[in-house]
């Protein structure tokens, strides 16, 4: 029998992206998410959801482009740290020793030191309740060398990606493959 747990914020796992964005002054900032995920396949986009106290919210507001981030797991303590602080009154970069890279494409820094890097103009912005949607268009994604697979595209096992567990509040790496997507159900 399964207990109910109520209406929570449960689905699991969750991405622990950071997203970058530029003040108005032009000063890079980067902030940790969870509420984030592809939502389109054409045109391509990537959703991020975040409060409107942030800093970087109005980042995104001002300049309508972010980045989204990817590390991998070899970097959760800066990833954690990034979402702590305000940008408001801390320079992130400064602090984690990350290095931030102006977008060609968007209005929106990337961090070096990240393996995968998605630019994103943003589309539409979805008032929710406590959250902001914002919808970006994915303008380019870049991905170092050393990440990338046989078909050359990001290969998750050498990206390493953290992931969040929403109810335990804890960051954790993926594990091995299980099996090959729109094939392994064919056996059934």
């Amino acid at each position: 029998m399964k207990k109910s747990l109520g209406a929570k914020t449960l689905a699991q796992p969750a991405p622990a992206w950071v997203v970058g964005s530029y003040d108005a002054h032009g000063k890079p900032n980067i902030m940790t998410i969870a509420w984030g995920g592809i939502c389109c396949s054409q045109p391509p986009c990537v959703t991020i959801s975040l409060r409107k106290e942030t800093y970087t919210y109005g980042c995104i507001k001002e300049r309508k482009a972010y980045t989204v981030n990817i590390p991998s797991a070899a970097l959760v303590k800066e990833v954690d740290y990034v979402g702590t602080v305000s940008g408001r009154t801390t320079d992130k970069f400064a602090l984690t020793n990350l290095t931030p890279v102006r977008s060609e494409l968007v209005d929106a820094p990337y961090i070096q030191e990240f393996p995968v890097v998605i630019e994103c103009r943003v589309l539409h912005t979805l008032e929710i309740g406590l959250h902001t949607q914002f919808i970006g268009e994915i303008v380019d994604i870049k991905a170092d060398e050393s990440v990338l697979g046989e078909q050359g595209m990001a290969d998750i096992s050498k990206v390493k990606p953290l992931i969040f567990d929403t109810g335990q509040g804890a960051y954790y790496g993926i594990g091995e493959r299980i099996g090959k997507a729109f094939s392994i159900g064919k056996s059934v």
